[in-house]
């Protein structure tokens, strides 16, 4: 039963990380002025990032026999570079928060998955990783 919640978390995470690549995407082309061309390139960077988030977690999904999710999770709107580059940030904590929580009930079920475990525990870990980095970039780009 456990092993069916991490399939659920997991293609939650995937969910997310369609959405932050559209999100990247969209926001890059919404920047405006003097920054703007280096902040774009910056989200369009995060952006490639979270692609290889997406096929991680289809990785992931896949080495547990379950169906990877076609959804997306719901985006978030920002019209100025500041709303932009805070909603984003705030975004990015929030995955980290949420990663977390699959570490957890990855944890939770290694007795299940005895052969799945290193490999899911590393992907994870690695998107974990970039999401905080991601976050102390925006904090840069916002000044904070």
């Amino acid at each position: 039963m456990a092993k069916q919640k991490l399939i659920e978390l997991l293609n939650k995470g995937l969910q997310l990380e369609h959405q932050a690549r559209a999100q990247y995407l969209s926001h890059a082309t919404l920047l405006s002025g003097e920054s703007a061309d280096s902040i774009a390139a910056r989200l369009k960077e995060i952006a490639t990032d979270e692609q290889e988030h997406e096929e991680y977690f289809r990785q992931c999904l896949e080495i547990l026999d379950a169906a990877p999710t076609i959804t997306m999770h719901e985006g978030h709107e920002a019209k100025d570079n500041t709303s932009i580059l805070k909603v984003n940030l705030k975004d990015e904590k929030d995955a980290v928060d949420f990663y977390r929580e699959i570490w957890a009930e990855l944890k939770a079920t290694k007795d299940e998955l005895p052969y799945e475990y290193e490999y899911i525990e590393h992907k994870l870990r690695h998107i974990i990783i970039d999401e905080e980095e991601h976050a102390m970039e925006l904090k840069g780009l916002l000044g904070e």
